[in-house]
């Protein structure tokens, strides 16, 4: 799970993208201006910064230049914008902003540009100098990874197994409407239950916008409290 700092001075925005982060099981703070970003980034650094060109106090590529400039500018930062230029995305890469996403954000770029952040994050983690150790690799390495790839697989074969009797026990005595009710239903809590009730994985999933896919769960009678993941 990584720490993202959401900057931005739209409740809506930042409402959004928290939503869809915690989803995906990240640990979301946002900020609604420059200035909690600077608080924040002065208490700790986050694993990744969504941050907004245009703010009401400070833009984002000032903020950008600020944290190089004070050696803040330790973690990825993405920045976002619905009406900036291309000079303007060029200046912040330059800056040293890994990616510009423009608003409205897909969600498919959304989570493409947040993942390989925080893959390069990670890769840029080891402080320079420090020599890397490799450790031994255990006699039983093979051992542990199946033991450790059990689990997952478990839950997989437990949702299709569930998946395959709901499905197996559609009567074809109902009405059609009925049935494509009962088979809509298994199918949405086959991929909730494999997803572990992330909205965004099952959205990617069965191809379907959140909302829609939030407005059909509540029309099938789906209910999301049991398959939503602790």
């Amino acid at each position: 799970m990584a720490t993202i700092l959401v900057v931005d001075d739209e409740m809506g925005i930042r409402e959004l993208l928290s939503e869809i982060l915690s989803d995906e099981g990240h640990a979301v703070e946002v900020a609604e201006n420059a200035q909690h970003a600077r608080d924040y980034r002065l208490r700790q650094a986050p694993d990744l910064v969504l941050l907004d060109i245009w703010m009401p106090d400070t833009d984002g590529v000032s903020l950008l230049k600020e944290w190089g400039a004070q050696g803040l500018l330790t973690m990825p930062v993405i920045m976002m914008s619905g009406h900036a230029t291309i000079d303007t995305a060029v200046e912040a890469t330059k800056i040293g902003a890994l990616n510009f996403l423009e608003k409205p954000i897909a969600l498919q770029k959304l989570l493409k540009a947040v993942e390989q952040g925080l893959a390069r994050g990670s890769a840029a983690a080891p402080v320079a100098g420090a020599v890397a150790v490799k450790a031994p690799v255990p006699a039983n390495a093979t051992t542990v990874a199946a033991a450790v790839a059990l689990p997952v697989l478990a839950a997989d074969a437990v949702a299709t197994s569930t998946a395959a009797t709901q499905a197996a026990s559609i009567s074809f005595d109902i009405p059609l409407r009925d049935a494509r009710d009962a088979f809509e239903r298994a199918y949405f809590e086959y991929h909730l239950a494999r997803e572990n009730g992330s909205m965004t994985r099952v959205a990617e999933k069965t191809g379907l916008e959140r909302t829609h896919l939030y407005r059909k769960l509540k029309q099938l009678g789906v209910d999301l409290s049991k398959n939503k993941g602790e």
